[in-house]
């Protein structure tokens, strides 16, 4: 990118870190040292437990340096800027996830990857808003997504919808757990649990619809019943995209001609 324009992503850039003029160590000769015992990985990595602890709008280069027992300035030998630091930091965390492989009900293996994505969602809470602000194509995050995504096909997706398919679970994990965490953030932010939240809310507005992820009770099993209820409909929707009956038996998904895309089901 030129000078003086804003940057979309660190992953479309193929440059260095920015090697800043009078950066300087806290010891050692020479503005034009880099910083002793630091590199990009141990800088992201220290950013994920800081995101982890503080949450994203407490987060700040100060803090990380402070850290890392650095100047503020010295982070910038290895990142541009703190949004290229949170792109990272993203896709750092969702090296956490394993796509799916080997043999198996491929329904049964979606809905291992929508629990596992929603899990790592929620051990980063801080991680739902980023995918909603930045690119989110670092290698781990498209690595992830490119063995899902064979899964679909796999599972006799055709290839010209399975992007569609992938897209609509993606989304609805992301959607499912910006609302949950967002909303157990807020709870913490007013020194309530999530439980007492739920109260006054029932208590505040008796027989109204409940929040997404926040009917019955305190405990979390209703949570985790409608998060299976709507991961079904998702996952149902998706095979209605498959080509079914035994002509289509056992042939691999590229012998498979993608028909045209269905209709929706009426209702009964």
């Amino acid at each position: 990118m030129t000078q003086g324009r804003g940057r979309v992503s660190v992953w479309l850039e193929k440059r260095p870190a920015a090697k800043r003029p009078g950066v300087k160590r806290r010891s050692g000769s020479g503005s034009d040292a880099q910083p002793d015992g630091l590199d990009r990985e141990r800088i992201t990595a220290t950013a994920v437990r800081i995101l982890d602890a503080d949450g994203l709008a407490r987060f700040s280069m100060r803090r990380l340096a402070a850290e890392l027992g650095v100047t503020a300035m010295s982070v910038y030998w290895y990142v541009d800027s703190k949004e290229d630091l949170l792109e990272l930091a993203l896709d750092a965390a969702q090296g956490e996830l394993e796509a799916p492989g080997g043999a198996g009900d491929w329904r049964q293996q979606l809905r291992a990857v929508a629990h596992d994505r929603r899990a790592l969602l929620r051990r980063h809470p801080w991680a739902p808003a980023l995918i909603g602000r930045c690119l989110d194509i670092g290698p781990r995050a498209r690595a992830y997504a490119s063995g899902v995504r064979l899964l679909l096909l796999d599972a006799g997706i055709p290839e010209r919808q399975a992007d569609g398919a992938l897209t609509a679970l993606f989304s609805f994990v992301h959607g499912h757990a910006a609302a949950e965490t967002g909303w157990d953030g807020r709870c913490r932010e007013a020194g309530l649990s999530p439980g007492e939240c739920r109260r006054a809310l029932r208590e505040s507005s008796p027989g109204s619809v409940p929040v997404v992820g926040q009917r019955d009770g305190d405990g979390l099993d209703a949570r985790e019943r409608d998060f299976a209820v709507a991961l079904d409909c998702v996952i149902e929707g998706i095979g209605a995209l498959a080509p079914t009956g035994p002509a289509h038996a056992g042939l691999s998904r590229t012998a498979v001609t993608p028909p045209a895309p269905p209709g929706c089901p009426a209702r009964p």
